[in-house]
């Protein structure tokens, strides 16, 4: 038989358990009323705060690597890049004298000829139907001088030659509509004066250099001063010099070039002096 004092000693390890339950049970309720206390008495609200905070203390798995987000970066369009157009400087013209036209005369039934020279100018229109075509004698004389302009290092190409009545009319009246009609008649011919239209004109640049087409700065080429100085030798004149806009009517283009054959292009070159002058239109 245990002895009394036995007994007492298993009683005694049988009561520690539901001691330490009860201890146990009795700070989880205090925990949970301070909580919940803490929390305004919101059950809801005390839950999601310890889910949260649950959450936040889980570790986190070797070797996973959270990419970061990045904001879309802020991509500015490139902006176009606008030529800036080199406007002539436009001066007050007298319309009646020689720097301008004559009138608005009916266009003329035959070109006027003056030493086997068709004429196309501010005085001298052309029918509206004169349609020669390019000169093949003028393109002819053009390739000679290309090719020898090509020992020198320079390709020369004739970037605008015969223009119909038509085509001069369509950009004559957009050259209207950009620049308006003053300036645009220093550098632009009406339908029917155009030089072009008679297919003796040659707009002359150097190859792989357009940025020069139809701009003064072409004479300061090295490809420009070449043809000035050695165009009359293939029968092209320079036709509005520098300086002569009061006579000619136009502006100085170094690139419009006029054929009027071999024998008086040199003439013309060696006198200095503009087609009207030495024609003494």
């Amino acid at each position: 038989m245990q002895s009394r004092y036995n007994l007492l000693q298993k009683k005694k390890k049988k009561k520690w358990p539901y001691i330490i339950s009860g201890t146990f049970a009795g700070l989880l309720i205090g925990v949970t009323v301070v909580w919940v206390g803490m929390n305004e008495w919101n059950i809801d609200k005390s839950i999601e705060e310890l889910r949260n905070l649950t959450e936040a203390t889980q570790p986190v798995a070797v070797g996973k690597i959270e990419e970061p987000i990045l904001e879309k970066p802020i991509v500015e369009e490139p902006k176009e890049e606008i030529p800036i157009k080199e406007e002539p400087v436009v001066e007050e013209m007298d319309m009646s004298g020689a720097k301008g036209y004559v009138g608005n005369e009916l266009l003329p039934q035959e070109p006027t000829v003056a030493e086997g020279i068709v004429i196309a100018s501010k005085k001298y229109p052309l029918p509206s139907d004169y349609a020669p075509g390019e000169s093949e004698e003028a393109r002819a004389a053009f390739q000679e001088m290309a090719a020898e302009a090509t020992l020198s290092g320079y390709t020369l190409i004739a970037f605008s030659t015969y223009r119909s009545f038509d085509y001069q009319t369509t950009l004559y009246n957009r050259y209207v509509t950009n620049d308006g009609q003053v300036a645009a008649d220093r550098y632009s011919a009406r339908p029917g004066y155009s030089e072009h239209q008679t297919g003796l004109a040659f707009d002359i640049g150097e190859q792989h250099f357009e940025q020069h087409f139809a701009r003064e700065s072409f004479g300061e080429t090295e490809a420009g001063k070449w043809v000035a100085a050695n165009a009359h030798k293939y029968g092209f004149i320079m036709r509005y010099p520098n300086g002569s806009e009061k006579i000619t009517g136009y502006m100085y283009e170094p690139w419009h070039f006029r054929y009027i054959g071999k024998e008086l292009a040199p003439q013309v070159y060696e006198a200095n002096v503009t087609l009207e002058e030495f024609l003494d239109l």
